[in-house]
């Protein structure tokens, strides 16, 4: 017998069970298959959430009180600067938040909150096959779709309405339709491992040995995502519950690379040490042993995410950069969407516009979000003055933008991809001119042997960022810092340069419409 199903959900992880939830949610009758090929989830990039994928967490799937049992709350991101190798601990930079965060976000175990969600996928009514693999897709638009799958040794034959696709990087129906892109003017590598024996941040011993580093901050800096900021790339440290910490490396190989050494996981220890903070905090650390990954060419993006049955969400539509951690992010708003068209195709009603909308609006949307917070950033990565700037003002956006609608009304917000419309054309064209005038002054220094002037002596800690009147001090001063930057860039209106800039590679052909 042939199964009959409403969906198929290829991938089990966040962005296919959220889906599935939020269909059930709208559609309780709606037969959903959920086509997983692990048998047990490993960890992944994406161990930290923001304020608007906490709220899609917590106001959307309603896992507040899991999260809070289970996870780790975060406090805030923290950037770490220096400029030589040997440079003392209390010397460095230190950019982040005084006090607790003022809104909830969380350090996951993305093994854990992908099993638990699709267990509650599984608890709501959808059948879940796993490990399964998908050996065939034939898409018959308004006919039908038809799949064969192999489950327990066992070719079966699967024929549904929708076929939705979540199954992360492997980006299977993009990859299979055609429209898999590659992000080659973002060409950015990452490396990561599972690390035991992380000096604990917050310990008793940093009053006697740095005691203005551990009077300065009111909130746990062990709980935050600290970053550890160079030329041309930045390092996480993100804590897990259980005691391990995630670490990684993600770098522009136009500007950097990482050393060679015996084996991957050493090499990024290596890395780590040879940062004043990271070596202070990882002095005595040890690699989880096979508990290593690499990535090259690390952002991607589906040129069309959805058509007639069939439509793609998570980071099978795309990936930037995990600077900020915005990949719950977009999982958040694609799942919405997805989980929102499916079900109105569900009910009977004529999806064609919502179509459109996704297809045309998603590729804005990841475009904006690109050249907004990641073109060529990393050519002014590792400067204190500048990444400061950044932060405040891309913070500063972010939750007039994005948060506070998110929090006004989460239902709604999250059926509206970023950047739409003219406020968001506004805000996008904004944030890309700062942006870029910072990359050039990034460039400008490492022309001029430059680099790293400003990444000494000093510490900026913020009473928080919260989504009302009082982001605009902040916003205020990460412009000052900005204008402050542009006049020192004038000392180098006659130098000679001293160094080679690495070639920026010019802008691809526009996105597919």
């Amino acid at each position: 017998m042939t199964p009959e199903f409403d969906v198929a959900i290829l991938g089990g992880a966040f962005s296919g069970a959220a889906t599935a939830l939020l269909i059930k949610r709208r559609r309780p009758e709606a037969r959903i298959l959920i086509i997983e090929k692990a048998t047990v989830f490993d960890r992944k990039v994406g161990e930290s959430t923001t304020e608007v994928s906490s709220c899609f967490l917590t106001r959307i799937l309603g896992l507040t009180s899991y999260l809070g049992h289970e996870q780790l709350l975060k406090q805030g991101l923290r950037l770490w600067f220096a400029n030589r190798p040997d440079q003392p601990f209390d010397d460095c930079v230190e950019i982040g938040a005084r006090y607790q965060a003022r809104l909830p976000t969380f350090q996951v175990d993305r093994s854990k909150l992908d099993a638990h969600l699709l267990e509650l996928a599984a608890k709501a009514g959808c059948e879940v096959w796993k490990p399964a693999k998908v050996t065939r897709c034939d898409l018959g638009g308004a006919g039908g779709q038809s799949l064969g799958v192999l489950l327990h040794g066992e070719e079966r034959e699967v024929r549904c309405r929708w076929v939705v696709d979540a199954t992360g990087r492997a980006s299977f129906l993009a990859r299979k339709l055609g429209h898999f892109r590659q992000n080659t003017e973002h060409p950015i590598n990452a490396v990561w491992a599972r690390f035991d024996g992380v000096k604990d941040w917050d310990s008793y011993d940093w009053r006697e040995k740095f005691p203005g580093y551990a009077a300065a901050a009111r909130t746990g800096r062990s709980w935050a995502t600290n970053h550890l900021m160079g030329q041309g790339w930045w390092c996480w440290i993100i804590p897990l519950k259980g005691g391990d910490y995630s670490a990684g490396l993600v770098y522009d190989s136009r500007i950097f690379q990482l050393a060679e050494g015996a084996n991957l996981g050493e090499r990024l220890h290596q890395h780590i040490l040879a940062h004043p903070v990271g070596r202070e905090i990882f002095r005595d650390a040890k690699v989880v042993e096979h508990d290593t990954r690499a990535y090259s060419a690390l952002p991607y993006y589906a040129a069309q995410v959805c058509g007639e049955g069939w439509a793609i969400a998570g980071d099978a539509a795309s990936f930037i950069d995990p600077l900020y951690s915005p990949g719950l992010d977009l999982c958040a708003y694609t799942t919405s969407v997805v989980s929102d068209l499916v079900a109105r195709s569900l009910g009977g009603e004529e999806t064609s516009k919502r179509r459109d909308y996704y297809n045309q609006q998603f590729l804005i949307a990841y475009r904006d979000w690109f050249e907004t917070l990641y073109k060529d950033k990393y050519f002014y990565m590792g400067e204190a003055d500048l990444m400061s700037a950044a932060l405040l003002l891309d913070v500063g956006t972010y939750f007039i933008g994005l948060v506070r609608p998110i929090y006004a009304n989460p239902e709604r917000s999250f059926l509206q991809l970023p950047f739409e419309g003219m406020p968001g054309r506004i805000f996008a064209g904004m944030m890309k001119f700062y942006n870029r005038r910072l990359s050039a002054l990034g460039r400008n220094r490492i022309a001029h042997g430059a680099c790293g002037a400003r990444n000494c002596g000093w510490r900026e800690l913020y009473d928080g960022f919260v989504p009302d009147i009082r982001l605009h001090k902040l916003i205020r001063k990460g412009l000052l810092r900005w204008w402050k930057a542009e006049l020192l860039n004038l000392r180098f209106l006659f130098a000679r340069r001293k160094a080679p800039v690495p070639v920026v590679a010019t802008q691809t052909a526009a996105l597919e419409a």
